[in-house]
Order: C-alpha cells, then structure tokens, then sequence
C-alpha cells in the first residue's frame, strides 16, 4: 500500500477595521512571527466553527465569518535534527526534513467582543494591528506567504458566500455502520 499524501487543513480569519488587520505575533521554530489568527481544523467542527474557535484562542477576540475570501495551498519545509539514539557518550542523530503542504480556507467576518481575562493559546505574545503597507514590508517574518496574499485579496473585494461550503452534519454526529 503506497502512503496517501494529505495536506494540514487550516482556517485565518482576515480582520480589518479602519485600514489595519489584526495579525498576531507568536513563538516558531523559526523564530517570533507574524500571522493572521490561524489554526488547524479539528475533528468534529465545520470550517467557520474552526475559525471562530481560533480566533478566540489567539486573539480573545469572538469572531464570526461572513464570507469566505479564498481557499489558499502553500508548502513549508524544514530542517530537523533529532537524536535517534545515545551509544555511551555518543550521540547518534538524523537529519529529517519536515514537508507539510497547508490547504487554508481564509474568512472575513464581524469581530465581536474582547474577553481581556481570556488566556491566548501558547506560543501567542500579542495581538497587533497592521496597514497593508507595514504587512508587506514585514514579509521576512510572516509565517505564512499567504498572511500577505490574503490580506490582498481582501483588498481587492474578493469574496465568496458562505453557502459556498457545505458541511455535513455527518461531521458532528458520524452514522454508525453495522
């Protein structure tokens, strides 16, 4: 049986109010960063339920998405080292290369309530706001290529109704095969 490749599913929401977007500023591998609230989809939830549930957890901010902005693919790699085993005072190590292809679905939306007591999730140090020319000088530190090339399709009015996804309700209560 050959490996089935499968890209990570993520949802961003795209917040802008009075010409700046809310970004948050967090902890990689890679060093501090910057995104678009953003995460994985989870097991049980539907696209715009993820990206409101993330939103929340990185920015305290509720969030509910209005529209869907456009459905993004990039590819990341990197380098990791990791100890395969010690032999007395000798470390053995390999190289292993981190391929991930990211499929991301980007929404606009309301931004509602703040939640100041809200803890963000690990790794978030703070929330900013950007201008779109600050997001593009910044380009060294985004996480993602796609925090720009969503925020410019925002820009340019690119949107798409939500009736567009269709999630089915299979996702929160799976049928049970006999």
């Amino acid at each position: 049986m050959t490996h089935r490749w499968k890209p990570s599913v993520t949802v961003a929401a795209i917040i802008e109010e009075n010409g700046k977007f809310l970004l948050v500023e967090e902890y990689t591998p890679e060093g501090l960063m910057l995104n678009n609230p953003a995460g994985h989809l989870e097991l049980g939830e539907s696209l715009e339920q993820a990206c409101a549930r993330e939103t929340l957890e990185e920015t305290a901010y509720t969030f509910t998405p209005k529209h869907l902005v456009g459905v993004y693919m990039s590819r990341f790699k990197r380098n990791q080292v990791k100890p395969l085993s010690t032999i007395s005072t000798i470390s053995v190590k390999d190289e292993v290369i981190e391929d991930i292809t990211y499929l991301r679905f980007a929404f606009c939306g309301s931004l509602g309530l703040f939640s100041p007591d809200l803890k963000l999730d690990e790794g978030i140090v703070r929330t900013l706001w950007m201008g779109i020319d600050e997001i593009r000088e910044s380009s060294a530190i985004h996480r993602s290529p796609l925090l720009l090339a969503c925020a410019e399709d925002y820009l340019k009015g690119q949107r798409f109704n939500l009736n567009t996804l269709r999630t089915d309700t299979s996702i929160y209560t799976p049928p049970t095969r006999t």
